[in-house]
C-alpha cells in the first residue's frame, strides 16, 4: 500500500475551491487536507464553502455534507456519530479530537481539518493505524482468569473494585492522545503510547484478572513504558476527558511497589 507521512515542514499547496450555492447566507470555509496515492498534486488543502443553515452542528456533519454534495472522493472514517466508536478522530483547528463531538461553532474562522499527526496517511483524513493496533494486541486487552466463572453467574466485584476502572473503560481507542504525544512521535516503533498504556492499566487494575504480575513484567521496559515524560498532551487532547498520563503513572507505581 502506498503511504504518506506528513513531514514536519512539508510544503502543502493550495488545492481546489468549492463554493457554496449563491443563495447561501451563513457560510463557513472548511480547509481540508488531501492526499491520495493516485494523485500527483500531493499534499494539498482544498477549500469547501458550506451553508451552515443546511448542515448539522458538528464538524462530522459538514464532512458528510461535503462528501455527499461537493466532492465524493473526500475520504474519512466515521461510524457511530456519538463519540462511542472513535472512528472519526482527526486534527481539527490544531487539536486531535473526534469530528462527531467537535462543534463547528467552537471553531473561529476557517475550520482546518488534517489527519492525525505523525501517522502514515492512507488517503485524505484516514491514517494507517496498523502499528497502533499491533501494539494494542501486544498488551492482551482481555480478561485473563485462571478459573472459570461460576456457572450461570458473573465475576463479581465490590463497588470499590469497580470504581478503580472509571476513567479507563471509557477509552474508545481513537488514538488522539498517542498522536499528540511527542514521545510517541519519536519512539512510536517501541513506545506503546498513552492510548495503549491506558488500556494496559485497565486490566492491571481489574480485580477479576489473575495475571497482574505477568502484565507488569511485560510493561517493565525502558522503551515500552518509560519513554513517557509526562508532557501531558494526552490528557489535554482526549475527547472523552480521560487522563492517560495518570494511568501511566499508576503502572509505574505498581511496578515500583512490587
Amino acid at each position: 500500500m502506498a503511504e504518506f507521512t506528513l513531514p514536519a515542514h512539508s510544503r502543502i499547496t493550495s488545492g481546489d475551491h468549492y463554493p457554496a450555492p449563491e443563495s447561501a447566507s451563513n457560510v463557513r470555509v472548511f480547509q481540508i487536507y488531501r492526499w491520495s496515492p493516485d494523485d500527483d498534486d500531493n499534499p494539498r488543502v482544498d477549500k469547501f464553502e458550506v451553508d451552515l443553515d443546511e448542515c448539522g452542528p458538528m464538524v462530522l456533519d459538514a464532512l458528510i455534507k461535503i462528501k455527499s454534495e461537493q466532492d465524493s472522493s473526500l475520504t474519512f472514517r466515521r461510524s457511530c456519530r456519538e463519540g462511542i466508536c472513535g472512528s472519526c478522530s482527526m486534527n481539527i483547528d490544531g487539536t486531535n479530537t473526534l469530528a462527531c463531538l467537535k462543534s463547528i461553532e467552537d471553531v473561529k474562522g476557517d475550520v482546518k481539518i488534517f489527519p492525525l499527526p505523525h501517522m502514515p496517511v492512507v488517503k485524505d483524513l484516514v491514517p494507517d493505524l496498523s502499528n497502533a493496533y499491533r501494539q494494542l494486541a501486544s498488551i492482551e486487552p482481555w480478561l485473563k482468569a485462571d478459573d472459570a466463572a461460576p456457572e450461570g453467574e458473573e465475576r463479581r466485584q465490590s463497588p470499590a473494585e469497580r470504581e478503580k476502572l472509571d476513567g479507563l473503560w471509557e477509552c474508545v481507542l481513537c488514538f488522539s492522545c498517542s498522536t499528540a504525544c511527542p514521545s510517541y512521535w519519536w519512539n512510536g516503533d517501541e513506545y506503546l503510547g498513552p492510548a495503549v498504556l491506558l488500556q494496559a492499566y485497565r486490566w492491571v487494575a481489574d480485580s477479576r484478572d489473575d495475571h497482574t504480575a505477568e502484565r507488569l513484567d511485560a510493561l517493565d521496559d525502558s522503551f515500552a513504558l518509560y519513554r513517557c515524560h509526562t508532557i501531558m498532551n494526552c490528557a489535554k487532547t482526549c475527547p472523552k476527558g480521560l487522563n492517560p498520563g495518570q494511568a501511566i503513572a499508576s503502572i509505574k507505581s505498581e511496578i515500583a511497589s512490587r
